[in-house]
């Protein structure tokens, strides 16, 4: 079976019960993740989480089969959870299904999310055609899609807020609906709000509780980048790293503010005083804007467009070789970081 994220929740409501496989990939990170989660909650019995790794599965494919073969240390259900790059998971997935056998899959639920991979990835292409098996493809959001989302989320946690305050938090989560997710339940906690007793939340709300913050995010590390902040961006990747951050997701997040900074240069016109026409954008949420003022200053009109050129290449060049998609990435950051010190 497969699936998008337009028809995602239809299409796993029903094969939650009979699917053993589900395979989540695409370049949006966050809506595979979110939709790795949202199986989780459907399956009749999740039990306990077992977690590896694609570098895991890659070193030893036959880990997943003695994995969804084993009994829980609880003595209860069980599902596994795989984090993957790339194809990193295929053999693993092939050696599964020889060893379970062609017409049904047995053992535990397996879910494997694949940063870097598509529906043609060949991990896909095994599991297409099977009934027993899901492959969901997720795109990258918009605003306004994931503005309404937020709206969606604090609705069902008892949280009111208007669409400005909704689509700062989606603008300031670079639309990653994982992050929102995590903002909204700040927020409802904050407020003590639930559907029986909800909360209006404001901007003030959402300063006080450091909703958004950047130290949770891909954010310092994006204005780091386009900043050219060179004494910021060595502690950056090494936090990068550290926190097992994503490629994709992260070269995502910088093509989302360039695509940002080209569309507040078209209604730039000939206003000179760049930090008053930020304040100026509802959309910008104020924790970002002294940041993308600076922005606007270091990349005119001609040089955004070069810049975007790169960041497709190197999006491209990550896809295309996943086990070197880290080192890529943090070497095509320094690059732009140097670019952005030009006059």
């Amino acid at each position: 079976m497969k699936a998008t994220g337009r028809n995602f929740n239809e299409v796993v409501t029903r094969a939650a019960g009979s699917a053993r496989i589900f395979f989540c990939c695409g370049p949006d990170e966050s809506g595979a993740f979110a939709a790795a989660d949202r199986i989780v909650g459907l399956l009749d019995r999740p039990g306990e989480r077992v977690d590896l790794s694609g570098a895991q599965l890659r070193r030893e494919p036959v880990q997943l089969v003695t994995e969804t073969r084993s009994t829980s240390l609880f003595g209860d259900s069980r599902h596994i959870y795989v984090r993957a790059q790339g194809d990193e998971a295929a053999e693993a997935i092939r050696l599964l299904l020889d060893e379970m056998g062609a017409k049904s899959l047995n053992g535990w639920p397996v879910i494997v999310v694949a940063s870097g991979a598509t529906d043609k990835s060949r991990t896909a292409k095994l599991l297409e055609k099977r009934d027993d098996a899901l492959v969901a493809m997720f795109h990258p959001p918009d605003l306004r899609s994931v503005t309404a989302q937020v709206r969606q989320m604090a609705d069902a946690q008892g949280v009111r807020m208007g669409a400005d305050l909704a689509q700062h938090i989606a603008a300031a989560v670079m639309l990653d609906t994982r992050m929102a997710a995590s903002e909204v339940h700040k927020l409802a906690l904050y407020l003590d709000a639930a559907p029986q007793s909800p909360r209006t939340a404001t901007a003030a709300d959402v300063d006080a509780i450091g909703a958004v913050t950047q130290d949770d995010g891909m954010m310092p590390l994006v204005d780091a980048v386009l900043s050219g902040n060179v004494a910021a961006l060595p502690g950056e990747l090494a936090r990068f790293r550290q926190q097992d951050m994503s490629p994709v997701g992260t070269i995502l997040a910088l093509e989302r503010r360039v695509a940002q900074l080209i569309e507040l240069r078209g209604g730039l016109g000939r206003r000179t005083d760049l930090a008053a026409f930020v304040d100026q954008q509802p959309g910008i949420f104020f924790r970002h804007r002294a940041a993308i003022a600076d922005q606007l200053r270091r990349w005119p009109a001609h040089r955004l467009a070069r810049l975007t050129q790169r960041l497709m290449q190197l999006h491209q060049e990550i896809l295309a070789d996943s086990q070197g998609a880290t080192l890529r990435f943090m070497a095509g950051c320094v690059q732009i970081a140097r670019g952005a010190r030009k006059p």
